[in-house]
């Protein structure tokens, strides 16, 4: 357990993931790993082979949102709807909240996440995702998704850990797979990409237009 963390009453920790007919759940392996390091690491209940024979309960014939919530004791809990229709592309801006790159809740997906629903929650019309930088100007996250950046030489670049950032499954699958590396970025790699696509798990790739730093 990270004795240094201290736990809001209530906390539990989040896997959100798709799920498709003929196909089943996406990504589910990858899914629950997290879930299991990050319990672990909270000192959280949580038995992985349970969770995995409840989840093979569910049939559908339609495409489906999942979220998983884990609660300290163990419980379980899942809300599934149908998945929201795909977007063309995002409109992305870098907001003017900064994240603290040593902040321990950044490594993991919980309740525990007001700055980023704020910062939603305020976005400007026509903007549909903001990109977050920590206190050295490094690029971190975007609010729900990660970063990634192809440089004008084919390199595909996202964000280390160390930067601030959730480890979220769509960049670990893309790191095990050998589709992109590490690396520090800064708002100048930003402008000068040949392309920059965000991701999560739900979503898969998602191509972005950048348009820079929220207006002060």
């Amino acid at each position: 357990m990270e004795s240094a963390l201290r736990i809001p009453l209530g906390t539990k920790l989040i896997e959100t993931f798709g799920w498709l007919p003929g196909q089943g759940y996406v990504r589910l392996d990858l899914h629950l790993r997290r879930l299991e390091r990050s319990a672990r690491a909270l000192g959280f209940a949580c038995d992985r082979s349970a969770i995995g024979a409840k989840l093979a309960e569910f049939q559908g014939d339609v495409a489906m949102r999942c979220r998983l919530t884990l609660a300290a004791d163990g419980t379980v809990e899942m809300v599934r709807a149908p998945m929201p229709p795909a977007q063309g592309r995002w409109v992305v801006q870098v907001a003017d909240v900064r994240l603290d790159s040593s902040d321990p809740w950044l490594r993991h997906k919980t309740t525990n996440r007001a700055l980023y629903d704020e910062a939603r929650a305020a976005m400007p019309d026509g903007v549909d995702e903001l990109i977050f930088l920590n206190e050295r100007d490094e690029v971190c996250e975007g609010t729900i998704t990660n970063v990634f950046v192809k440089t004008r030489d084919g390199k595909s670049l996202t964000p280390p850990l160390s930067s601030g950032l959730l480890p979220g499954i769509y960049r670990e699958q893309q790191l095990e797979q050998g589709l992109c590396q590490e690396a520090v970025l800064t708002l100048d790699d930003l402008r000068q990409a040949k392309a920059i696509t965000l991701g999560n798990s739900l979503r898969g790739e998602i191509a972005v237009d950048y348009q820079g730093p929220l207006a002060r």
